[in-house]
């Protein structure tokens, strides 16, 4: 099955550097049982303003399985479920993939006229990985796990012996110091590329070059190669050029989308520029896939829009003894119980005890034939109490959270947890 590819309009000059710069702090369906939050004894659940809501398919249609998907035809096993067989069947068989992720995408943000030449590659839906945030989804793709299994459970985490919140994706704490340790070391091993190179295939990533050797490049492609690409035209090139030779995963990645929707929402000229140029990337490598290639896009997470009246600031003075982190739309806490039925009397949002969080980070045994086993300890991250789960069209912001901010993720509506499964094949 073959994407159409028409000839796209050439991107603005300049506008690849901009995306990059100005990217901030954040970064076939699942199967239809519903998640409902519950209360627990002390703490209420907000009326209303939460509907639909259900965990991520990690059995076969989620990023996870995915990654999985395309490690087992490359290196023939993989630690986690492949995707369902209908899904599955959508990927052409190939000797090379190209898995392209575009960051903020959404599958319901296809029908915005500027990503016109991406829906017309789109073949089914997965689920993001839970909390749908960028470091999340990002650590699934590079391992092949859950959340559950890697460990890395949300935007701000809280690592051992730390006082304050980190914030993952940069590395630094709540104080805005940065943290002093080897991220390479942070997520378990063998990830995907290290089992990849192990059973004789490489693994490369293109990406904007001013992302290497970040922490958190060194914490997600430990055993990747690294391809910075420095313009539109040099991340085509690069992405379609590696994929010519056989026996490799290239993983493309593309922040521009999830920046704009985040600092300037998604009825911008800004978001609609970053969705044009996202397209001009998936139009010109589909345009020239080599023989034998197939590229498969998603992303890691869709985004909701928060009007200034939903967004709903913890000053200090309202968490004495609590320690809040996570994501603005999935806010962790830990502390006195009493303290947080004091204020969940305050938040338009449901509580989740940690009960009810664990399945969504994924399951708690290995349900992929045994590969688990031989993958080293999750990342060292203490599991919150429990979770406020903010209501449709609100963000919970503690202090250290970015107030800003236009566009939100980490939640369960269908709007964030819906990704595209895009295919593209070489064209005859």
């Amino acid at each position: 099955m073959s994407a159409v590819c028409r000839p796209a309009a050439r991107a603005p000059a300049g506008a690849f550097f901009r995306a990059v710069r100005n990217w901030g702090d954040y970064r076939c369906r699942a199967r239809p049982d519903e998640f409902r939050p519950a209360t627990v004894p002390g703490v209420r659940a907000a009326a209303g303003g939460i509907s639909d809501l259900r965990a991520p398919d990690y059995a076969g249609g989620s990023l996870v399985n995915l990654a999985a998907e395309l490690e087992w035809r490359l290196a023939g096993s993989c630690p986690s479920a492949r995707l369902h067989g209908p899904l599955a069947g959508l990927i052409p068989e190939a000797s090379t993939y190209i898995l392209f992720l575009i960051d903020g995408l959404g599958a319901r943000q296809l029908d915005h006229p500027a990503a016109a030449g991406l829906a017309e590659g789109l073949r089914g839906v997965l689920d993001a990985p839970f909390p749908t945030t960028t470091s999340v989804s990002l650590a699934s793709a590079a391992t092949g796990l859950p959340p559950s299994r890697h460990g890395l459970i949300g935007h701000f985490v809280l690592l051992p012996g730390r006082p304050l919140p980190v914030n993952s994706l940069r590395w630094k704490d709540a104080s805005g110091r940065k943290m002093n340790r080897r991220t390479a070391e942070f997520l378990p091993g063998p990830n995907l590329w290290e089992r990849l190179r192990a059973a004789g295939a490489e693994a490369v990533t293109v990406q904007p070059a001013d992302y290497a050797d970040t922490p958190l490049t060194k914490a997600l492609y430990r055993g990747c190669r690294f391809e910075g690409a420095a313009s539109l035209d040099h991340f085509v090139t690069a992405a379609a050029g590696l994929a010519e030779a056989p026996g490799r995963l290239v993983f493309a990645y593309y922040p521009a989308v999830d920046a704009a929707a985040h600092k300037h929402g998604a009825d911008s000229p800004e978001y609609a520029r970053a969705l044009g140029s996202a397209a001009y990337l998936w139009e010109g490598i589909a345009a020239r896939l080599p023989a034998g290639a197939v590229m498969a896009g998603t992303a890691d997470h869709g985004l909701a829009a928060v009007p200034r009246s939903g967004k709903h600031r913890l000053h200090r003075r309202l968490t004495p003894g609590l320690t809040l982190y996570g994501d603005p739309r999935t806010l962790y806490v830990r502390g006195p119980p009493d303290r947080i039925e004091e204020l969940a009397a305050r938040l338009p949002a449901s509580w989740l005890p940690r009960e009810r969080l664990e399945p969504l980070w994924g399951p708690a045994e290995d349900e992929g034939g045994g590969g688990w086993s031989s993958i080293g300890p999750p990342a060292p991250v203490e599991k919150p109490d429990g979770a406020f789960l903010a209501q449709d069209g609100t963000a919970l912001l503690p202090g250290h959270f970015d107030k800003r901010m236009v566009g939100y993720h980490g939640g369960l509506t269908p709007e964030e947890l819906e990704i595209p499964l895009l295919v593209a094949t070489p064209q005859t």
